[in-house]
């Protein structure tokens, strides 16, 4: 399902002791001290962050700390690596000195290291870490103490909720982390993590279930990160058109999310997630286009209530994709579709208009999306208020122009409102780009110019895949199943399946038995009342 499976490599999670097995130190050029001191002096030359400071310690031995200012807690380097350093007995050799330091890991810190080679030594330095270099030994100790300004967990900005929890990912790997781990209180929850890019070094975590998640899919997802070769990773768009299945599609193959609990409830449902250091966005593999219609907001809300807001969202989809073009097709070539009222109404608002339904929608359509973009640019203290306004006054002075009809500014605004209800935006600004193309067949075919613009669509959707899974499950294959969740969504006591569409050998089941078997012991009360 996910592809033909090599063996690939990714760089381990960091270590939190030494490893006796590791080979002594490569760099015998640059045992001595001074020279190890200069090699990374001039590495890291003009670099006005990079901290050097040198002490004399115990037995009157030379050490130096390196850090990154900014990144490294000030307060834990003057207590627990220098307070505890300089106050050593200084009776002391210099073997025992180094013995209660580097091997005995003396310092009140749990997370330290010992680097063999320079070159990894630069390496924790780069990843935030601090270095302790001591003379008359070539061994060099990374210690983690990170601590710089980030902001606090907030609540999501695009995927609001009236009921459901509040808070969104954040910059910081290691937060997020702790947002999906303090949700999973299991030892199948894993996170594996490696580094991409040969300037950033990006820290990127595959964080999946064991048991629920097929070990081919996560094979596979380690495959196609670890063929990445590039400078550097700033954001999930670089890594999601690198890994995705049809890079030349127009639709996305992966889920992007801001939240927690929709990475979490992803997890529970075998999928894997993907985070990335120093953006807020996830991304979930693999995707449908039926699990990119859905709301977090869908579970949150009864059943019922679920269902209904679900099939307006499918049927705004189509206003969305056709509205435009059924006006342009229906005007222009299929009159008699309408009631003669309605006809004779349109033909009543198209006399002063100079131009075809066509020309008239396209123009509109595309001012319309030049406002969004307007609005999207402009400072939000007062986004929000031009693009009403500035629709406002358009579409108004338009009409009173001649240049539209008032008919096409209504249609234009309702395929505008349609296309912000699709809940993901990637998949939404899909469709809105469909758009144009579809009004132009329209405008040369009419409804049959429609009609074969959407069988291409489905054609392209029916070979479309992500990770392996058919873009259209578990409609197209059907898999009856899976539909109790697809269009609507049946009550929680009747989910007691999870999908099988990711290659599922085990924990597919979410509720044994039927959470209402409670409801039997009620009617053995009514019976014995009778």
């Amino acid at each position: 399902m996910f592809g033909s499976q090599t063996k690939s490599t990714v760089n381990p999670p960091r270590e939190k002791h030494s490893n006796s097995n590791k080979e002594p130190f490569s760099d015998t050029e640059y045992a001595d001290f001074s020279k190890r001191l200069e090699w990374f002096q001039q590495n890291l030359s003009n670099s006005f962050d990079v901290h050097y400071h040198t002490f004399i310690a115990g037995p009157e031995v030379r050490c130096a700390l390196i850090y990154l200012k900014g990144m490294i807690d000030h307060k834990t380097v003057e207590q627990s690596v220098l307070g505890v350093i300089t106050t050593l007995d200084s009776s002391m050799s210099i073997e025992q000195f180094t013995t209660l330091i580097l091997d005995r890991k003396h310092l009140p810190i749990a997370e330290q290291s010992i680097q063999y080679t320079l070159k990894e030594a630069l390496g924790k330095l780069l990843n935030r870490d601090a270095l302790l270099l001591i003379e008359g030994d070539p061994r060099i100790l990374a210690i983690s103490m990170v601590s710089f300004t980030k902001r606090a967990i907030e609540e999501p900005q695009n995927e609001t909720v009236i009921r459901g929890p509040r808070e969104a990912f954040m910059e910081d790997l290691e937060t997020n982390l702790t947002l999906l781990r303090r949700r999973m209180k299991s030892t199948s929850f894993k996170s594996e993590m490696m580094h991409i890019g040969t300037v950033t070094s990006t820290s990127i975590a595959i964080t999946y279930l064991q048991g629920k998640c097929s070990q081919q899919l996560v094979e596979e997802m380690k495959k196609r990160l670890s063929s990445i070769d590039i400078d550097g990773i700033l954001a999930t768009s670089y890594i999601e058109e690198c890994i995705e299945d049809n890079p030349y599609s127009p639709f996305p193959q992966l889920q992007l999310t801001e939240r927690p609990d929709v990475v979490n409830a992803a997890l529970l449902e075998g999928r894997i997630g993907v985070l990335v250091d120093g953006t807020p966005i996830t991304l979930i593999a693999p995707a449908t286009m039926f699990m990119l219609m859905q709301a977090a907001e869908d579970y949150y809300h009864r059943y019922i209530a679920a269902s209904w807001i679900r099939y307006i969202r499918y049927f705004f989809l189509f206003v969305s994709l056709l509205l435009p073009s059924l006006y342009i097709a229906i005007t222009t070539f299929h009159p008699e579709i309408l009631p003669e009222r309605l006809l004779l109404t349109l033909a009543s608002s198209r006399e002063v208009v100079p131009f075809n339904s066509f020309v008239e929608a396209f123009i509109m359509e595309l001012s319309f999306e030049a406002l969004r973009e307007a609005a999207v640019r402009i400072p939000k203290t007062i986004g929000q208020s031009i693009s009403i306004i500035g629709a406002l006054i358009i579409g108004t002075a338009a009409v009173e122009a001649g240049i539209v009809s008032a008919a096409m500014v209504i249609i234009v605004s309702l395929t505008g409102v349609s296309s912000f209800i699709i809940p993901h935006f990637e998949l939404g600004f899909s469709f809105r780009m469909l758009r144009f193309p579809i009004m132009i067949l329209a405008g040369i075919l009419g409804i049959y110019g429609i009609a074969c613009a959407m069988i291409l669509i489905y054609l392209h959707l029916l070979e479309l895949r992500s990770f392996g899974v058919p873009y259209l499950a578990p409609v197209a294959p059907l898999v009856p199943n899976d539909l109790k969740d697809t269009l609507g969504r049946s009550p929680w006591w009747k989910l007691t399946t999870r999908t099988s569409l990711f290659g599922l050998n085990q924990g597919g089941i979410r509720q044994p038995t039927n959470s209402r078997k409670w409801t039997q012991s009620l009617e053995d009360i009514h019976l014995e009342e009778e």
